[in-house]
């Protein structure tokens, strides 16, 4: 069973902080939540916060006014530390600042072209490790703006057969229409800009709607029933 931390960032409880929850937890308004905030915009049984295949996932609950995570309008969304949870007029930092901290030092090593995460007066300061060693971290001033970017996901595991044959489908859909649309880029030379046709522009479009509504039917598969 994991345990969560959770920092109220803004909203009526601004400043409690509420760790090592053991999972599942559920936040809204209402007694019987594990973590009850004091929001009307909050729904009574706002969002869920569950572990599954050792990933942290958030589902919002059908809530009336949503939830946004890095400012992003999610139904189903894995969390990682650092990340900030919007619902009602509260605001939800994940995590505990050894986890941030942990989290950055991953990122800023991920990113180092050289393999390094710092120079050596850094490294050997007391506060290396902790959150406010990294949030001063400055040796590539991009590296400070990256815990909310967006990273590429890990596919998911233990699928059945006929799973990852549609999983497989689904991404082979995706990457046809997505190289047939890269080969009809019209790239001038020496211009900084490319063309796209009106009607390669719309199929772009219809593209993301498309990916909307996967995204919609994952997150609330029983919105039809």
């Amino acid at each position: 069973m994991a345990q969560i931390t959770l920092q109220v960032l803004d909203g009526a409880d601004r400043g409690r902080v509420y760790e090592d929850l053991p999972t599942p937890v559920t936040i809204g308004r209402e007694e019987g939540n594990s973590l009850q905030l004091n929001d009307e915009r909050v729904s009574r049984f706002h969002v869920k916060i569950q572990e599954d295949q050792d990933k942290i996932v958030i589902t919002d609950l059908e809530s009336t006014n949503g939830t946004k995570v890095n400012g992003e309008d999610i139904q189903l969304r894995i969390l990682r530390f650092g990340d900030i949870i919007s619902l009602g007029r509260s605001v939800l930092l994940f995590g505990s600042r050894e986890q941030i901290a942990s989290r950055l030092a991953a990122l800023r090593g991920e990113l180092s072209p050289s393999g390094t995460v710092g120079n050596e007066d850094q490294l050997r300061s007391p506060l290396a490790g902790s959150l406010d060693f990294e949030l001063n971290w400055s040796a590539d001033p991009d590296v400070q703006s990256t815990l909310h970017t967006l990273q590429a996901p890990d596919l998911p595991e233990r699928l059945s057969p006929g799973q990852a044959a549609q999983l497989c489908e689904l991404l082979e859909y995706l990457h046809i229409r997505i190289r047939d649309l890269l080969n009809s880029v019209t790239i001038k030379p020496d211009a900084e800009r490319i063309t796209l046709e009106a009607r390669q522009w719309q199929n772009l479009v219809d593209l993301q709607s498309r990916l909307a509504l996967y995204l919609r039917a994952i997150g609330q598969p029983h919105e039809d029933e």
